[in-house]
């Protein structure tokens, strides 16, 4: 797109310093938040995943929240390049925050002109290059080289910031037109290369902002402005070749990148490393991101990491099956292969052994999980996901379906439900989608239930009224009787004293928990064996059975196969119906409930 044409020169400006850096860059920032779903729908490479604008929105945001300017530009550039080695995402995304790390690198000064800072931004190129694999023509580094390259031949003739800013524009712009040529797939869309459309983007923002009589007014139309997400059309790309776009901060000392590099490259590809040797940046489309992970952890501390699900994000953007979208979080117990094929979207909590962070069921699956328990010193600990992993997928998803709904676990258990709530306010306000976050009041299997059937109204053509309304009467009809075997988890997670765990212990005490109408963990019975606590969870599910009809069940097991298939051929005698499912449960829910669980969770009809 070619910069607009206002008839306003540009305000003088010969120096920049930290305030006028962050003001420009804010500026810059805001025209790529205007126009992210535009980026997300030609979104077609290196994966036609359509989030292309979603991750450079998500990284320029963070760098706008984190950094505080000063009228020192060595500080501010410091401050920035800081704030975007933690909050990139995606290939372009951490190409920008390497491109603000070598341009800080490169500054000493508290102001600088023109001719300075043509070689700062060279510097910067320079790390941005470096920090890819394998840089390919017709994308981002492209628009980025040639733009500096008409940036340098100016540097002698123009003293001028806006000048300099408004002419080497054209380059950049006419760089932009010419990535179809030079890579296949941009060429059999006919669209051009979405990162180097928002760096173009950025650009423009820039020019508004130095033409503006009023930038701090420009500055808030321009989030005034924000075009409402258009729902793609199917572009002509293939699936990825990798499953997860994979993303991890390591912080450490004297890292190795090149050990890092040759190691990393041979388990994906776009690979990008960006940061210095105390903390690095790393990007790679792999279909294994616990063997990422677990590479990674002896150069030093994982402070942050992400995996998002490109085949899930390909489905979306090229064989969307609903016009809502629904959003669930890991502690959902169904089976994967029916969320993948219902395209329910999973956010997943966090689980962690001391300083090692893991996704819960992407990073950390059962298997792993209680291998780890049993021997690790300490004791997992979970957290929810932040509101700007929400803020993320909402972004993400606003660009593709008309209106979406979430339900999560409990709200009495875990923040989840409030940083989901909060970050859907924001994103409705920001597009104009309508976002609709529920309490279901249960978890695990009581939750996967909630979820299944919503998911199969809206294939069947429900509303999102219709749907929010029924979510909102099945929990009411929803219950789940947990089983427990061993109460050592409960007591090593501090939930149960160790003085009541070891009477438990002494009494073979097995207890039931269950949950109330408000979603708290209550005892619901005990019994004295594990098979005594099997026929009375029995007892209590015809105890159910008297107050509606069976919609149906699902078994759920804490890595206890052979107790949960006993169970559900008991309850399969009394109900005539097999589950709808069986699966080992979420490891956050596993870290309470302890191994050897055995849990169903069964939803009601009201009679009529």
């Amino acid at each position: 797109m070619s910069a607009r044409k206002t008839g306003r020169t540009t305000r003088r400006l010969t120096h920049i310093d930290g305030r006028v850096l962050y003001t420009a860059f804010a500026a810059g920032s805001n025209k790529i938040l205007a126009h992210q779903q535009y980026m997300n729908r030609i979104n077609v490479f290196p994966v036609p995943d359509g989030d292309t604008g979603t991750n450079l929105a998500a990284t320029v945001q963070h760098i706008l929240d984190e950094t505080r300017p000063q009228r020192s530009l060595k500080l501010t550039a410091d401050a920035m390049a800081s704030a975007a080695l933690d909050g990139a995402r995606g290939n372009s995304g951490i190409i920008l925050a390497q491109f603000l790390y070598g341009f800080s690198q490169k500054i000493r000064e508290h102001q600088i002109n023109v001719r300075r800072f043509a070689g700062a931004i060279n510097r910067a190129f320079q790390c941005a290059l470096q920090a890819i694999e394998r840089p390919v023509e017709g994308t981002i580094i492209t628009v980025m080289r040639d733009w500096i390259r008409h940036v340098d031949s100016l540097k002698e003739s123009r003293d001028d910031f806006g000048q300099l800013i408004t002419e080497s524009l054209k380059s950049a712009t006419r760089s932009l037109k010419q990535t179809p040529e030079k890579l296949k797939v941009l060429r059999q869309n006919k669209v051009v290369d979405a990162g180097a459309q928002g760096f173009v983007f950025f650009l423009e923002g820039i020019i508004e902002f130095l033409k503006a009589s009023n930038p701090r007014a420009l500055l808030r139309s321009m989030r005034r402005a924000s075009l409402p997400p258009a729902v793609n059309e199917p572009l002509h790309s293939g699936p990825p070749q990798h499953r997860y776009c994979t993303e991890a901060i390591v912080e450490g000392k004297d890292m190795d990148f090149n050990r890092i590099r040759l190691a990393v490259s041979g388990m994906g590809d776009s690979l990008v490393l960006a940061g210095s040797p105390e903390k690095l940046r790393l990007h790679v489309h792999s279909n294994d991101p616990a063997h990422v992970f677990a590479y990674l952890r002896p150069f030093g501390r994982i402070t942050r990491q992400k995996a998002d699900d490109m085949e899930m994000q390909y489905q979306v953007m090229n064989h969307r099956r609903a016009d809502i979208a629904l959003v669930t979080d890991s502690v959902c117990d169904m089976p994967l292969d029916a969320m993948q094929e219902m395209q329910v979207h999973m956010v997943p909590l966090n689980l962690h052994f001391g300083e090692a962070g893991f996704l819960d069921k992407v990073t950390m699956t059962p298997d792993h999980f209680y291998t780890q328990a049993e021997t690790a010193r300490l004791f997992p600990t979970t957290s929810q996901p932040s509101h700007r992993e929400f803020e993320t997928t909402y972004r993400f998803l606003a660009s593709h379906y008309p209106s979406i709904i979430a339900i999560h676990l409990s709200r009495q258990l875990s923040g989840t439900w409030q940083n989901s709530r909060l970050a859907a306010e924001k994103v409705a306000r920001e597009t104009g989608r309508r976002i609709t976050v529920i309490d279901s009041r249960q978890l695990s299997g009581s939750l996967g239930l909630i979820v299944y059937r919503a998911a199969a109204a809206i294939l069947n053509g429900a509303n999102h009224d219709e749907v929010v309304r029924r979510a909102e009467s099945w929990r009411e009809q929803t219950r789940i009787l947990v089983s427990v075997k061993t109460m050592e988890f409960m007591v090593r997670g501090g939930r149960v004293s160790p003085l009541k765990g070891r009477l438990a212990r002494a009494m073979n005490l097995k207890p039931i928990i269950s949950l109330d109408a408000e979603g708290k963990s209550v005892l619901y019975d005990k019994a004295f064996s594990h098979k005594g606590n099997m026929r009375k969870v029995l007892r209590l599910i015809n105890r159910q059975l008297d107050r509606g009809a069976l919609w149906n069940y699902c078994m759920l097991h804490a890595h206890n196969p052979l107790d949960a298939a006993w169970f559900s051929r008991q309850i399969e005698k009394e109900t005539g119906k097999p589950p709808l499912y069986t699966v080992d449960i979420s490891p956050v829910v596993g870290a309470n409930a302890g191994k050897g669980a055995v849990a169903v969770a069964l939803m009601t009809d009201v009679r009529t």
